[in-house]
């Protein structure tokens, strides 16, 4: 291997460090790590974006539109409701939840699916009594085991399809890789029954907890009727830029504000809630023109006069890496913040200091203005609504409905089904046509469409594209996969697929299960090359193995949405997931030279 293999791999090792310490978003270090690979040479210009124009990258951006217009139309709500039913036993129950979860991933793109259900697990395991923290984990794991069964059901598998294409090799059929993901898919569900459930926490839910301990880090204000700050706004007040503090809502006999704006001029008999750092709240009390309540009659009550929700910080979202005091939360969102949970834990630290990361759990006063606006942004994963104060476009459900199974049917048959003026109907054209029907019938608003749409995904695999051509091209992916056939060639061809599995495992754990896809497949395919073996199922080895992203939370998006409502820490991640991901590579490996001989 010459200097321009090892300079690449100097710049994937350097990449992946920047993506585990996350120094910027994952899709601008993969963007970063490309343009050096075009600046030195190491690369030309139309291999670096050779993945803008890959089929699967392509399918995977049409299909948000198709997910984002069910979830829209909430077709799917009634169904899991029925399906709940009344609680029994938690044990008998466990089931009841995640079965549905994991059928519906498999014809939907599972990050919508854990958007949507999680509001609904976690209203139902509150209403009888039981942790969310049981549920929310699973949930997530659920969806991930549910994604393997189908060419559609999570990103991943377009993507190592999309690559299949691009080294000649047949297309997936709809169900070809549920030969192995639907065995993956019923032990892992099995495992989360017995097994798993015993390492996961029994905490209470964040705005349960928040509202009983609101007194820790909340004070309420009142302006007296002879008041100086009548008349004042909030700024002149200087009530704006407070140490420590921040201002929460105003309460004006019975209106609520939310997020109040700096030109609010405040009235007499107001009532100003602040939330801050314990030791800073007392700053406040200092104030003249305003008097602490105190009594009993006084006291506050977030459940019965507030629309309390979380918001998850996605990793695309503007606010990564500013404070909340520079992002001008409350003038953009129109929501304040009441609280910020990291790791399971509440930041105790000035509210305005805080800088936001990806997956933090923001806890919000809000209006139902706020959830309009943003439900479908990539700003957040909202995950605390309830689903029944949302309004849906339900005249469109059975429409939404009938779609997305005759897009399932069409992409089944399509390869037994002669060409329509010369295309076929694979996977790309039934997504494209299906989404084309979602926005002609209204089940899903154009501006909704494309929100819907995570640029920041995509430009994270098309650029992921671009290094791995870089990987084949330097020969530094024929060294890596020397390396495994060295350490596992003892074992034969199966030694081989086993370490392609360990190696795929253990990035998914670090990076995106996207990139992960992207960067090992070459490997895989040079291995198997090297050992005179059918690259095939090395394929749906990769297509599994990096969907296996159950030991972190940073690597799938659906384990990083529920990681701050479920109160989970790094710790329960690894209990939980490294198990899970021992089990499927076993089954991985004995079932994969069973159905594609190596």
């Amino acid at each position: 291997m010459d200097w321009q293999g090892w300079f690449t791999l100097a710049v994937l090792v350097c990449m992946i460090v920047a993506l585990v310490r996350e120094l910027l978003g994952p899709d601008i270090i993969v963007f970063i790590a490309l343009g050096i690979l075009v600046c030195f040479g190491i690369i030309t210009p139309r291999e670096a974006v050779v993945g803008f124009s890959n089929k699967g990258m392509l399918t995977v951006a049409i299909l948000f539109v198709v997910a984002a217009a069910i979830q829209n139309t909430g077709a799917f709500y009634g169904f899991f409701y029925r399906f709940l039913g009344e609680k029994q036993t938690s044990k008998k129950y466990f089931l009841r939840i995640i079965s549905p979860i994991a059928f519906l991933s498999a014809f939907l793109n599972n990050t919508p699916i854990v958007v949507m259900f999680a509001p609904i697990v976690r209203q139902w395991a509150i209403k009888h009594r039981i942790s969310p923290s049981k549920y929310l984990l699973p949930l997530s794991y659920a969806a991930i085991l549910g994604g393997m069964c189908t060419l559609i059901g999570t990103s991943t598998t377009l993507i190592v399809n999309g690559l299949m294409l691009d080294h000649n090799m047949s297309s997936m059929s709809m169900f070809e890789i549920a030969k192995v993901g639907l065995p993956c898919a019923l032990v892992g569900l099995l495992y989360l029954k017995f097994i798993g459930v015993r390492f996961l926490p029994d905490r209470k839910d964040l705005i349960e907890n928040v509202s009983e301990t609101s007194r820790e880090y909340l004070v309420e204000l009142k302006v007296p009727e002879d008041s100086p700050l009548i008349g004042k706004n909030i700024e002149e007040a200087g009530l704006r830029h407070l140490r420590g503090l921040y201002l929460a809502k105003l309460i004006r006999g019975p209106e609520t504000i939310p997020a109040v704006a700096p030109k609010v001029r405040l009235q007499g008999n107001d009532k100003l809630v602040f939330t801050g750092k314990v030791d800073t709240i007392r700053e406040i009390q200092t104030l003249t023109g305003l008097i602490p309540i105190t009594g009993p009659d006084e006291e506050l009550d977030l459940k019965s006069t507030d629309k309390m929700a979380e918001a998850v910080v996605s990793p695309s979202s503007p606010l990564v890496g500013s404070t909340i005091r520079d992002s001008n939360f409350r003038t953009r969102y129109r929501a304040s913040i009441l609280a910020v949970h990291r790791n399971g834990q509440r930041i105790d630290s000035k509210i305005g200091d805080i800088v936001l990361h990806p997956g933090d759990t923001l806890l919000l006063l809000t209006s139902d203005a706020f959830e309009r606006s943003w439900t479908h942004s990539n700003d957040f994963y909202l995950v605390s609504h309830l689903p029944e104060t949302k309004t849906y476009a339900t005249k469109q459900k059975p429409l939404a409905l009938g779609i997305l199974i005759l897009m399932i049917t069409m992409a089944t048959l399509g390869p037994y089904l002669p060409d329509v003026g010369g295309t076929s109907l694979d996977m790309f054209v039934c997504a494209f046509g299906a989404a084309l029907l979602m926005l002609i019938s209204r089940c899903i608003s154009p501006e909704e469409a494309r929100k819907s749409v995570e640029l920041n995904v995509l430009l994270l695999i098309a650029c992921a594209f671009g290094i791995g051509a870089a990987l084949e091209k330097t020969g530094a992916a024929a060294f890596i996969a020397e390396g495994i056939i060295t350490a596992f060639s003892y074992f034969g061809k199966v030694g081989v697929l086993a370490g392609i599995y360990l190696i795929t495992i253990f990035f998914s754990a670090i990076i995106t299960n996207n990139a992960t896809a992207v960067l090992v497949f070459p490997i895989a395919y040079a291995a198997a090359t090297h050992i005179a073996a059918d690259p095939r199922p090395f394929a749906m080895l990769v297509a599994i193995a990096a969907s296996a992203s159950f030991a972190t939370p940073i690597a799938y998006q659906t384990n990083m949405i529920v990681y701050g409502p479920g109160g989970y820490t790094f710790s329960n991640y690894l209990k939980t997931g490294i198990p899970l991901n021992i089990l499927l590579w076993i089954v991985a490996v004995v079932l994969i030279p069973f159905f594609w001989p190596l």
